[in-house]
């Protein structure tokens, strides 16, 4: 092996970890960035949602990997895909190659509610009641 190579190659190396580390603002923030995504990814910060979720980008990255999000800080480790709003979810899929402040076509109307995540399994979920009489009692012992 040529070691001009192998030094270039460290070089490169610890090149890449301290953009990895001045862009995720120090040890404490790197540390808890990959306690929380177990990736570290370099990328141009593409946009801010109103939650607080930031969307990234590099093309360097293999097609499908190259858009990611990090979740807001306040959600801590319970986060899920539902927190990303549909604006924010055709960008990360590739539905859409302009970000949502750069489309024009992007329908607003009053009409449409605000984002809201799925609820599953917390005390604020949509359970449906019926008014119906149920076709199978209940057995009860006398």
């Amino acid at each position: 092996m040529n070691p001009v190579k192998i030094i270039k190659g460290y070089i490169d190396i610890f090149g890449r970890l301290g953009q990895i580390y001045r862009q995720h603002g120090g040890l404490i923030n790197v540390i808890k960035t990959s306690y929380r995504t177990d990736d570290l990814k370099l990328g141009t910060h593409v946009g801010t949602d109103k939650y607080g979720n930031r969307y990234f980008q590099n093309n360097f990255y293999f097609y499908g990997r190259n858009r990611w999000v990090i979740y807001a800080d306040r959600v801590n480790d319970w986060y899920d895909g539902s927190q990303v709003p549909a604006e924010w979810f055709g960008w990360l899929h590739y539905k859409t190659d302009l970000l949502p402040h750069q489309d024009p076509s992007r329908p607003k109307y009053e009409w449409m509610t605000d984002h809201r995540q799925n609820l599953s399994g917390t005390k604020e979920a949509y359970v449906p009641y019926s008014t119906t009489k149920p076709k199978i009692e209940p057995w009860k012992p006398s």
